[in-house]
């Protein structure tokens, strides 16, 4: 069995063709040079030998043509149909697709539950395997169904409500955990606590009710797993988490536990910039919210409002910004679940924040982040801080105040180090990116080997 050190050092991977490339050993150059070779075998010509051009291709933004693909497709043995039926680059061969073919019954969550623990530790794929119409029907259907009746299940020992108790009180410090140690570290432990619920759900005895509230756990526990796989930079693992989460959220008859998987997904699609995705998944998160409390409906909204950014939408943006500032101008509930309490007023600053740096005006992004990162009333959260710091200190870049960018910068650097994350990794490279006109002033080269240090 391999070690937790080997574990995290595995390689990951933000493009299905790099993974590909690493399964054979391939470097740039190879990969070019066998394109050049199949492409003359099938008779279409030589290609120019050129490293850059194949990197270019590990980008989500840029789709070799039909010619590259098919010889591609030639050097890796994979049919010439499947490169018409599969846009780039679902048709490259990276393992199984992520499952989304389980049941919409309580069997069905405890397949889904089953088919993940312990199985997605090992799934190293640092990219996207749901995508497009698949990623949007799983997204949108879900909420339409009615849950099926928990009814009482007689099978092993009778579960007490202690018991579920218990695993129901774990879950607010799992995700204190994680977000200040980091997901690579404690992405283990919660599976080992989806583990034992997911046991429990299928060989235990307990009523509808108890069913119910396995379900909600096996549901944040899924999603927790999910974020932490997310965070650590194992993105097919946390698509597989999600979906089970997704099942159970539906066996609980709680549509709001769904709601929050959605938001999560919503986020992973912006990082590799799967906008139009992203929106569809964002407006299926506030659908599935709408009965839910108005904090909660004011975090789906202020994710919509990001996918809107992203796609350059102002008016649609600004509509939902306004929709998140009205619910939580609601106050907070008795009843707001424990998962959406992190989003307080400074949550709420941090995420108009990041919704102006996807619209590209900094100015309104530089006072919402001063309103988040408060030294009195702001995000403490280590990880959140330290992300928040980084896309701060890149706005004072842009701004063009540098002793401002450096001093966030630096503030971040014991949270960076504090807990790990492959997400915070690549804000640091945009900072870094953007700090590099800047490395001729020797605090900027002092700041930058640093940030490389804790990336």
């Amino acid at each position: 069995m391999e070690s937790l050190s080997e574990y995290r050092a595995a390689p990951v991977f933000a493009h299905p063709l790099a993974y590909v490339r690493h399964a054979r050993g391939w470097s740039l150059q190879r990969l070019v040079d066998e394109i050049a070779h199949h492409s003359r075998l099938l008779g279409t010509g030589n290609m120019a030998n050129r490293r850059e051009k194949a990197w270019r291709w590990e980008k989500w933004d840029v789709t070799p043509d039909r010619v590259t693909q098919l010889a591609l497709a030639r050097a890796l043995d994979v049919p010439a149909d499947r490169v018409d039926a599969q846009p780039w680059p679902r048709w490259l061969p990276t393992g199984d697709a992520v499952r989304v073919d389980f049941p919409w019954t309580p069997m069905g969550t405890v397949r889904a539950l089953t088919d993940v623990v312990g199985d997605a530790l090992v799934d190293r794929r640092g990219f996207l395997k749901l995508t497009g119409p698949a990623l949007t029907a799983l997204a949108g259907t879900w909420p339409t169904l009615l849950p099926r009746p928990l009814a009482e299940q007689v099978v092993g020992r009778r579960l007490n409500d202690e018991t579920l108790t218990q695993i129901e009180s774990r879950l607010p410090i799992l995700r204190s955990m994680e977000d200040q140690l980091g997901g690579a570290t404690v992405r283990r432990i919660i599976d080992a606590e989806l583990g034992l619920v997911t046991d429990l759900l299928d060989r235990a005895t307990y009523t509808d009710i108890q069913g119910r509230r396995l379900s909600a756990a096996a549901s944040e526990l899924a999603r927790l797993a999910g974020w932490a796989s997310c965070d650590a930079g194992y993105h097919a693992a946390a698509q597989r988490y999600w979906v089970a989460a997704l099942h159970a959220a539906h066996s609980a008859g709680i549509p709001a536990l769904g709601a929050n998987v959605l938001k999560n997904m919503t986020l992973q699609l912006l990082d590799f910039d799967q906008r139009t995705d992203a929106l569809t998944v964002a407006d299926a998160a506030l659908s599935a919210g709408k009965g839910s409390t108005p904090r909660t409906r004011a975090m789906l909204a202020v994710r919509k409002a990001r996918a809107h950014a992203a796609l350059g939408d102002r008016r649609d943006c600004t509509r939902a910004l306004s929709d998140a500032e009205t619910y939580l101008g609601k106050g907070e509930r008795d009843d707001d679940p424990t998962w959406v309490r992190y989003f307080d007023h400074a949550e709420y600053c941090a995420q108009v924040a990041m919704t102006f740096v996807e619209l590209g005006t900094p100015a309104p992004a530089d006072r919402y982040f001063a309103a988040a990162l408060d030294p009195t009333s702001g995000i403490s959260r280590v990880r959140d801080r330290a992300t928040y710091l980084i896309r701060h200190a890149a706005v004072q870049v842009d701004l063009g105040d540098l002793d401002h960018a450096h001093a966030l910068a630096h503030q971040a650097l014991p949270h960076l180090e504090e807990a790990p994350s492959a997400r915070n990794g690549y804000r640091i490279g945009e900072l870094r990116s953007r700090l590099a006109p800047h490395r001729a002033d020797p605090r900027i080269r002092i700041l930058d080997t640093r940030l490389a240090a804790a990336a």
